[in-house]
């Protein structure tokens, strides 16, 4: 009784474990998806913001804006083109640990544009205003040739499929018109065999009747008893070849004789 009771015990507090474990996964769930939520939301506001005051404001306001929203649209369209290709292409996991080391200096160069867009002194945000876009270009423009670089991997990849797919429908077509326009083998005309004669049953010979006696022991085989000289009887008429009789479908009949 005490090992059934300690049994059911122990089963209760693995059914609580593992449905503590489980909310625990649910609830970190949950709130990654809550976080990234309000981060696109964020990044969405933001970039309408940045937007607005690019087109709207004049000057280092205007200026620091512009540097801002580029900066942050083009390692973006970086990020999601690496990371939509390593699914397809394992290769694209060093380039991805390229771009992380690059998006630290474009995150650490934005933050920096965010407090000059709230420095009063004009001034000297005009004299760093060169520097500043320089670096901005000198990021974008390796986040563009990371990014480049992917979409041309990825194009390559899909040409030399559709052209090694295209010569194998062109190959499987060849063999289906070939097939399709193979013609039926007909019988060698040499094998046929040859067509009976048209006249009524076997022609007798006209030898004399005294030079038949000696075709006929011509013909005998050496060895083999002569007719009547061992037994009486009259040697069999062998049977006649029954292909020469055969006819095929496309041999034309005979014109019967006609009796007059």
């Amino acid at each position: 009784m005490e090992a059934v009771i300690l049994i059911l015990a122990l089963l209760f507090v693995a059914f609580v474990a593992l449905g503590v474990y489980v909310s625990v996964k649910a609830i970190g769930a949950a709130k990654r998806g809550v976080d990234r939520t309000i981060t696109q939301a964020r990044r969405t506001v933001e970039d309408t913001t940045l937007r607005a005051k690019s087109f709207g404001q004049v000057g280092v306001a205007g200026e620091l804006a512009q540097l801002r929203l580029h900066l942050r649209t083009s390692m973006r369209a970086t990020q999601d083109a690496l990371h939509a290709g390593v699914a397809e292409d394992a290769s694209l996991r060093e380039s991805i640990g390229l771009f992380e080391r690059l998006s630290a200096h474009g995150r650490e160069l934005d933050e920096e544009l965010r407090r000059l867009e709230r420095e009063p002194d004009r001034g000297r945000i005009t004299e760093r205003l060169p520097q500043l876009r320089e670096r901005v270009e000198r990021i974008t423009h390796s986040a563009e040739s990371l990014r480049w670089a992917a979409r041309d991997r990825a194009r390559t990849f899909a040409e030399d499929d559709l052209e090694s797919l295209t010569t194998q429908i062109d190959v499987e077509a060849g063999a289906l018109r070939d097939w399709s326009r193979s013609e039926p083998v007909w019988p060698d005309p040499a094998a046929e065999p040859s067509e009976p004669p048209s006249g009524p049953g076997p022609q007798t010979s006209s030898a004399p009747a005294s030079q038949q006696p000696a075709a006929a022991a011509a013909e005998q085989a050496p060895g083999e008893p002569e007719p009547g000289a061992g037994d009486k009887e009259p040697r069999a008429i062998p049977p006649r070849d029954p292909r020469l009789t055969m006819r095929y479908s496309w041999d034309k009949s005979a014109r019967p004789e006609t009796t007059n």
